[in-house]
């Protein structure tokens, strides 16, 4: 090999890895800072379990038990076809709900017309133990998108961590657990 044939390979070397550094520096911003491409981000946000009141049965008692559904990422999310259940089994399926991103909607238990804020599972009773129950969220492939528990020892605690993280888990209200209406 001659001398201007190594320098040649010398420099077709250093510009390839020169440019190697140019693409992955230009790549490393976007991936540190997260504006790198993400996928949909649905959970259980807020569950009121402890209607407010004396749990009447009464529609507007009933409406007032709720799960929100939030979807914190940037693409809308299908629901048709997710499921939302309690620990005994009962289970609400959507049907025809296309979720926004950074939007929510509310589970409630009683009867209404569906909205894209509000949707209704039309029952007569009440879903959500005030003691103790679990709700859970899977998707239309059946596996588990999320999970939020609570119980009597853990008032407002959703499952997932230890103590409430300010997101508004559990009693929304404040009050202790059970008014009796399960």
């Amino acid at each position: 090999m001659t001398a201007s044939q190594t320098f040649t390979a010398r420099r077709l070397a250093a510009a390839a890895l020169s440019a190697a550094a140019l693409v992955g520096a230009a790549a490393l911003p976007a991936a540190a800072n997260g504006s790198g491409p993400r996928g949909p981000q649905v959970e259980i946000s807020k569950v009121q379990y402890d209607a407010p009141g004396h749990g009447s049965r009464s529609n507007r008692s009933l409406n007032e038990e709720w799960v929100q559904i939030t979807n914190s990422g940037r693409d809308s999310v299908n629901l048709d076809d997710w499921t939302l259940s309690n620990r005994q089994g009962r289970v609400y399926t959507f049907h025809h709900l296309r979720l926004n991103g950074h939007s929510s909607v509310r589970v409630h238990t009683g009867v209404g017309r569906d909205t894209y804020r509000d949707v209704y599972q039309d029952r007569r009773n009440f879903v959500w133990d005030d003691r103790e129950d679990t709700a859970t969220l899977r998707n239309d492939h059946r596996r588990v998108v999320d999970t939020i528990t609570w119980d009597a020892r853990h008032h407002g605690n959703d499952g997932r961590r230890n103590g409430d993280d300010g997101r508004g888990h559990g009693d929304d209200h404040g009050r202790g657990p059970g008014h009796g209406h399960r």
